[in-house]
Order: C-alpha cells, then sequence, then structure tokens
C-alpha cells in the first residue's frame, strides 16, 4: 500500500499525467488512478488538486452535459501544464535513480 505522505507529492504530476493523455474529468481520474494501484483516493484529494491546477493554469476548464445528471467539468492540459508535466517527470526520474542507487546498494560516489 503507498503511503498517503509519498502519494502526496507525486499526485499531482501523476494527474497532469492522465489529463494529458485526453480531456477528462474528476470521477474519471480518481477512477484511472486506482486502476493503475494508487487505491481509493477520496474526493476532498482530488478535487482540491483539481483546483489548484485550475488557479495556476495548468490545466484549462469547460463545463460539459453529462447523460447521468448535472453538468461534468472537463479538465485538459494547458501550454503551462504540458511544460510543468515534462518538468515533473524529469524530477521524479533523477529522484527514482537517486532511490534506487541507494537501495541496491551502490556506491555514493557514483
Amino acid at each position: 500500500m503507498i503511503s498517503s505522505q509519498m502519494l502526496k507529492g507525486t499526485l499531482e504530476g501523476c494527474i497532469l499525467q492522465i489529463i494529458s493523455r485526453r480531456e477528462t474529468y474528476g470521477y474519471e481520474i480518481a477512477e484511472t488512478l486506482m486502476r493503475y494501484g494508487f487505491g481509493k483516493i477520496a474526493e476532498g484529494t482530488i478535487y482540491p488538486l483539481l483546483l489548484r491546477l485550475e488557479r495556476n493554469g495548468l490545466v484549462l476548464t469547460e463545463y460539459r452535459p453529462s447523460e447521468l445528471g448535472p453538468k461534468r467539468k472537463y479538465y485538459r492540459l494547458s501550454d503551462e501544464g504540458r511544460t510543468a508535466l515534462l518538468e515533473f517527470e524529469q524530477s521524479y526520474r533523477e529522484l527514482e535513480n537517486a532511490i534506487n542507487k541507494l537501495f541496491d546498494g551502490g556506491n555514493e560516489n557514483e
């Protein structure tokens, strides 16, 4: 099980990655994360992150009718969001490499 503290540090980048694939809405994002093994993430975690991404100009939004009830808010990446996603991936890969070296018993001078 992924600890909530570890998850908080990476969830924003993971949400940007999901949105980069296609326009989507909050519930679908949560379902996608669950399918990838993140576990059930509360709406109280997802929606504030989406709001922050929107406020920071990383995602653009549009309300669309839903067949199942009220309108849904769809998210898509802005140009700034694409840049932020690339920066997140680069930082994540660097961290991943450092952690792998440490846990694999590598020499710190490598």
